[in-house]
């Protein structure tokens, strides 16, 4: 079960914080990733963790922006975003684990074992 929290609307330039509980397995055992899905677009994983915190990554487009981090004391994933920009508007989601990804077409289709329900975030310019 995950729980994501910290969504608002927020002007550019803006900056949030987001959260994931996470419950029913053994966080500190798992690696974590957070994921957006934009208006109109499928999901996209945009960074990863691992169990230990140890490693991360992310896509380009928020490289330096944004911060992914965990408190494994308290089953809880971060997203901390900064220089938030409109098209960082998005649904977030917290997802078990690094997920698989399909291309397509050129598109990425990404599935994970879990993922909670989401919080929205809107940057207006």
């Amino acid at each position: 079960h995950l729980v994501e929290s910290g969504g608002a609307m927020v002007e550019a330039g803006g900056s949030l914080r987001l959260s994931c509980v996470a419950s029913g397995f053994t966080f500190s055992a798992t690696d974590m990733s957070w994921v957006r899905q934009r208006p109109g677009e499928r999901i996209d994983r945009i960074s990863t963790i691992d169990y230990s915190s140890t490693y991360t990554d992310y896509v380009d487009s928020v490289k330096g922006r944004f911060v992914i981090s965990r408190d494994n004391t308290k089953n809880t994933l971060y997203l901390d975003m900064r220089d938030l920009r409109p098209d960082d508007t998005a649904l977030y989601f917290c997802a078990k684990g690094l997920g698989a990804v399909s291309v397509i077409d050129g598109i990425n289709y990404w599935e994970f074992d879990a993922r909670g329900q989401g919080t929205q975030v809107t940057v207006s310019s």
